[in-house]
């Protein structure tokens, strides 16, 4: 997907260390998770770096599959109007009844689908954050991926959004009448974003194969934070530089939503929440748990 939750696969592309395997690879982008998931019906898929939540629904669905890398950590922020954010600092969680008493409708999220990792924190943000209902207290309204939310706060259609870099940065850049008024790793320290989902024919089948790959995926967490100016030039590839200026890349690297790691054990807790979320919502059948979800095994080899 073109959102910095997959960096690592913009560095393994554009450095060639897909090459460093012992099979040919190819790659397929897709702009949001819940396509993904359709698709994973094919069982074409034996990587798949995406959501979390979307990779649960794979999971649900009996496709064979275990996370196997996270990519990144605490990747999400909370953005609003810049004229909401005044009175966010001012009334704090009743900044929605305000908003909605002065214009006499309820604040509007725009976000990525229902499901997706950015629709499950903010809901999770607004009920057990702010004590609030995110069906009856905010209007939250599912979008398509990233460049369709970016569009939504660029036109000023949306009042806010929970969503990844690098789209802040490139709302920021724009001058746009947005700013942050949350961030993930302050309400859910170690909240899980996009993660690795391996299939289990090279997960069990091949696993010397599938090591070969996590160590790859290191490599590539490794070189984001040895070398952000190049990673930046390779995001702005891989996403297009018309929509992502390296200049605009390499800034959303500073961002405390780029949080790139390898580690899988380092979202365990955030993704036990998420998985609860997702069965509540009905995004899965059951409550998946962590040995159903991850094997640390390849990870802890290295």
């Amino acid at each position: 997907m073109p959102i910095y939750p997959d960096m690592q696969y913009f560095v393994m592309e554009e450095e060639g260390l897909f090459d460093q395997l012992s099979v040919p690879v190819s790659g397929k982008k897709f702009s949001d998770g819940p396509s993904i998931v359709q698709a994973s019906a094919t069982g074409d898929f034996d990587v798949m770096m995406f959501g979390i939540v979307p990779a649960m629904i794979v999971m649900d669905k009996g496709i064979p599959a275990k996370i196997t890398a996270a990519n990144i950590k605490n990747a999400m922020q909370i953005l609003a109007t810049d004229e909401f954010a005044a009175l966010w600092e001012e009334h704090g969680s009743d900044a929605f009844a305000e908003f909605e008493a002065e214009k006499g409708r309820k604040f509007t999220f725009g976000t990525f689908p229902p499901g997706s990792v950015p629709d499950i924190l903010l809901r999770y943000w607004i009920q057990n954050t702010l004590g609030l209902d995110p069906e009856e207290d905010v209007n939250i309204k599912g979008l398509g991926g990233a460049a369709a939310v970016q569009q939504a706060l660029l036109s000023n259609n949306v009042d806010g959004t929970s969503i990844m870099e690098p789209v802040p940065t490139v709302i920021d850049a724009n001058d746009a009448p947005f700013q942050p008024i949350a961030w993930a790793g302050d309400f859910m320290p170690g909240q899980p974003a996009a993660v690795t989902l391996m299939h289990d024919r090279l997960r069990q089948d091949n696993r010397d194969l599938a090591t070969e790959f996590v160590e790859l995926h290191q490599q590539a967490t490794n070189f984001v934070a040895d070398n952000p100016d190049t990673a930046a030039q390779h995001a702005s590839t891989v996403i297009g530089e018309s929509a992502l200026p390296v200049e605009t890349a390499r800034a959303a690297l500073d961002s405390p939503a780029s949080d790139f790691i390898t580690d899988p054990h380092d979202i365990e807790g955030g993704a036990e929440i998420f998985a609860d979320y997702a069965q509540t919502l009905g995004k899965t059948e059951a409550q998946l748990t962590v040995d159903e979800m991850f094997d640390y095994g390849i990870y802890d080899s290295l």
